[in-house]
């Protein structure tokens, strides 16, 4: 008994050891070193190919050259319109894209008739290659923005359906039937029952859906561009540059992550209710 009190009282007076938190700041400083650390590494070994001239100069730029041509097109003010044009392309096709798949997935995760009609077509249709619309836009609506925006939406309507179809079905079916049971029917049980409950499901639709939409900015601006990262990518081709060529791809990787992290951002400010590992 004695032995008993003495380690409990022993317990109460040993100091409690707190562990050091860590702050968002310095948790942001760690991811952001960690996300350099592989960018760095590729540019070392681009820049070792180089030196060993595993490819010619004509084949495979230095980083350096890579850099000149940047600025070359700075200096003349044609870098940022050309980054200009291909975000604006890719955010209204996105939004298009995005809200159409949006309306079409609840209304097919709502109706079973609707998911029988529509899910074999839509399915079917989203095994057509970006460059097989190509022509047929062309012939439909010229060679504006009207196709190539078209194109992107296209582009970014089948990841964002899939994902929040199959985000839809995997519903708890007694959350369902409660909400039905306080009244919700139809468009107000879609809106403020299945599309919250599915969102997880619908950002990682709207994250895959924003890359595919990049992916298809370079078919688009195949449709008679005189701007765009994928004109000069196409451009740089046709003349030979590999340094205009290598920069327009850097810069899609780049502003295509940027893009992805804002919807991300979005993400988890909407999603902060959910308790995941993350």
């Amino acid at each position: 008994m004695i032995n008993d009190t003495a380690t409990i009282a022993t317990t109460e007076r040993a100091p409690t050891r707190i562990s050091p938190s860590v702050t968002p700041t310095r948790r942001f400083s760690l991811r952001s070193l960690q996300a350099l650390i592989v960018p760095v590494l590729l540019l070392a070994l681009w820049q070792l190919l180089v030196n060993a001239e595993v490819y010619s100069r004509s084949q495979l730029p230095a980083p350096l050259d890579v850099y000149r041509a940047a600025k070359q097109l700075w200096e003349i003010d044609q870098l940022w319109v050309n980054i200009q044009i291909s975000l604006e392309r890719v955010f209204q096709g996105f939004i298009w894209g995005a809200l159409i798949a949006i309306g079409v997935g609840l209304l097919v995760g709502l109706s079973r008739l609707a998911d029988g009609l529509l899910s074999p077509t839509i399915q079917a249709i989203r095994t057509i290659p970006s460059l097989a619309w190509v022509p047929l836009f062309v012939l439909w609506m010229g060679i504006g923005e009207q196709p190539k925006i078209t194109l992107i939406a296209l582009g970014v309507f089948f990841p964002v359906y899939t994902n929040l179809v199959s985000g839809i079905r995997q519903i708890d079916r007694k959350l369902i039937e409660a909400a039905t049971a306080y009244g919700y029917r139809r468009l107000s049980l879609a809106w403020e029952v299945m599309l919250p409950a599915s969102l997880p499901s619908l950002f990682t639709g709207l994250r895959l859906g924003l890359a595919q939409g990049w992916l298809f900015l370079v078919a688009a601006e195949l449709i008679g561009a005189s701007r765009g990262l994928g004109f000069l990518l196409v451009d740089g081709q046709n003349s030979g540059r590999a340094d205009i060529i290598v920069m327009s791809i850097i810069l899609l990787a780049i502003v295509g992550k940027l893009t992805d992290t804002l919807v991300q951002l979005l993400e988890r400010r909407f999603l902060r209710w959910s308790d995941t590992v993350n």
